[in-house]
């Protein structure tokens, strides 16, 4: 089986509600659980509460797995490990999110050859300009160090997803730098992969998070990144 690691905050982890859109169903698509891949459903990464504000549901993910399992007819494995609301300081080497990433990972790889990982995460890096100063160096640590704790090929891709316009409205602006933090995952993904649009996606009306319908979108688009790159 090939499998993808899904790292970054909530808008990785999918916080769509439920009932927007139709489920996926596909025999081929599996997601880690305690160390075991099982049948894929929606929350794929259960970071949060269930119902309620903020909470986990539908993603991106889904929807790129599925693709990927009808394009290539074989198994496909998720491997969540995105939470919501984190900054990228915090995805740095030792950092229990890192170390949790690193763990998971080493399971899926006991019954899955990891060909990818999927990232969206920077909304937490788009307040302080400090932060933005320092994003494409703790991005680089992060991403380099992990291939080498996994073993993983240099030249893996990274398929990276843009911030939402939207972003830019929320909380009066909270994250004014969105629009820098997207500059710096586009020139990161000519040397680590593929970055993905998200021109035209919607929010839901939490303002900061995609909608379910813009998930399954972005997830195709995600999965049409990974394709261009596998193809070359």
């Amino acid at each position: 089986m090939k499998s993808f690691l899904m790292i970054g905050q909530s808008n990785m982890a999918g916080r769509g509600d439920f009932g927007e859109v139709p489920e996926i169903v596909n025999p081929n698509c599996f997601m880690l659980r305690n160390g075991r891949f099982i049948p894929m459903s929606e929350p794929i990464n259960p970071d949060r509460k269930i119902w309620g504000d903020f909470h986990s549901g539908v993603g991106l993910a889904a929807s790129f797995a599925d693709e990927y399992a009808k394009y290539f007819n074989e198994k496909v494995g998720l491997i969540p490990c995105a939470d919501g609301g984190t900054s990228i300081s915090e995805w740095q080497p030792d950092e229990i999110l890192f170390d949790n990433a690193v763990n998971q990972a080493r399971l899926a790889q006991r019954s899955s050859e990891i060909v990818g990982i999927l990232w969206h995460q920077g909304e937490n890096d788009s307040i302080d300009l400090s932060d933005v100063k320092k994003y494409a160096e703790r991005f680089k640590n992060t991403i380099d160090t992990l291939k080498k704790e996994l073993d993983l090929s240099d030249d893996i891709p990274i398929i990276i997803g843009a911030l939402g316009d939207f972003v830019g409205e929320y909380q009066d602006g909270r994250c004014r730098y969105f629009e820098e933090i997207n500059t710096i995952l586009e020139k990161l993904a000519a040397d680590y992969g593929a970055f993905v649009s998200a021109e035209g996606l919607k929010c839901k009306d939490d303002g900061i998070h995609f909608n379910s319908v813009s998930y399954r979108e972005f997830g195709k688009r995600y999965f049409n990144a990974y394709l261009q790159i596998v193809k070359k």
